[in-house]
């Protein structure tokens, strides 16, 4: 685990994104003020702040840069650079306010406009957004997983909690559990070492996966179910626990059961309550979960 909680700009950086359409399918831009990238056109993004939630900090941010209220309506993407940098894009609808004109240009930006061509028209500050508006039209048409918002309980440390599954071909489900005291989802912590940094969040879920079942096994993508992050958590902590969803594919072709764990620290639990084991495996087969992007 890191040395220490984790602490806004101190040791990470959170940005948040957001992506809104008005009545006439058009997207909100603004215009940069920023020196470095001055007339270009972005996605209205920003740094969180110490002592904001994720949500508080994406509605300031679209309030400073376009002059207009929001609401979020899911997370469309967790893209991270490793646990010391991770930003959050929403899908968001505007609720109020007044769109900024260049006569109201500050340091935040220079105007925002509702722009109904091609984005690639416009000089771009970069094309990072452009995967984010394919999504975000794709949500729109039928969202591929349920509105999915921060939830604001405290967590010291950047962590994950593991929904580890095994998904036979007839149907059945086995899930991941902890023995240790009361059977609990697997959680494992994020250190903040150079290694562990370049590994990004799917480093620690390899490790934990490589010490307790055989042989190595090359789990699915990692999908996020839901987070938590309160503001000033335990002793000021700006910590995230991320509970994300992975599969474990059969060892050999048509494998009826999971891998045998290693050791007494795991075991596999099979689910046979119906309407648990149908959410999960809807999950899993319609990848049901926000994406996270390295």
């Amino acid at each position: 685990p890191p040395a220490g909680p984790i602490r806004l700009g101190r040791n990470a950086c959170y940005v948040v994104l957001a992506v809104l359409f008005n009545e006439e399918d058009r997207v909100l831009l603004v215009q940069e003020a920023k020196p470095e990238c001055r007339g270009r056109w972005y996605l209205p993004a920003g740094r969180m702040e110490p002592g904001e939630s994720i949500v508080a900090a994406m509605r300031r941010e679209v309030k400073e840069e376009t002059g207009l209220e929001c609401e979020p309506l899911t997370l469309l993407a967790l893209e991270e650079r490793g646990p010391a940098w991770i930003r959050f894009a929403f899908l968001a609808r505007p609720t109020g306010g007044t769109l900024k004109t260049l006569e109201e240009a500050d340091a935040e930006s220079l105007q925002a406009a509702w722009w109904a061509g091609d984005p690639c028209a416009l000089p771009l500050r970069a094309l990072d957004i452009l995967p984010l508006l394919d999504l975000a039209a794709r949500y729109r048409r039928g969202p591929p997983h349920p509105p999915t918002l921060p939830r604001e309980l405290p967590c010291a440390l950047l962590c994950l909690r593991l929904l580890v599954a095994f998904a036979n071909d007839a149907g059945d489900l086995w899930v991941l559990l902890g023995t240790a005291g009361t059977p609990h989802l697997p959680v494992v912590a994020c250190g903040m070492s150079p290694a562990e940094l370049r590994g990004g969040l799917r480093l620690p879920v390899l490790r934990l996966l490589r010490d307790c079942l055989p042989p190595d096994p090359h789990p699915g993508p990692l999908g996020l179910l839901g987070l938590q992050h309160r503001a000033g958590g335990p002793g000021g902590a700006d910590g995230i626990c991320f509970n994300v969803l992975l599969s474990i594919p059969p060892g050999s072709p048509g494998a009826a059961a999971p891998p045998e764990p290693c050791g007494p620290a795991f075991r596999w639990w099979h689910v046979e309550e119906e309407s648990l084991r149908g959410r999960i495996l809807q999950r899993l087969r319609t990848v049901g979960t926000v994406p996270i992007r390295s």
